[in-house]
């Protein structure tokens, strides 16, 4: 898959090697900003299974 996405991108090494920084960094931004906190309250981080005592 990778190497499918590295031959698709345009131009020579470093260029592609941009493109690819700059696609990583776009994704970690849709996943912080939107999907992560979508699926925080679905996930069970808050559920606390001990007793005050």
């Amino acid at each position: 898959m990778y190497g499918w996405i590295w031959r698709q991108l345009p131009g020579n090494a470093w260029v592609k090697a941009l493109i690819s920084i700059v696609l990583v960094l776009a994704v970690v931004y849709v996943l912080f900003q939107y999907v992560f906190p979508w699926a925080e309250p679905l996930l069970p981080f808050n559920d606390v299974t001990v007793d005050n005592q």
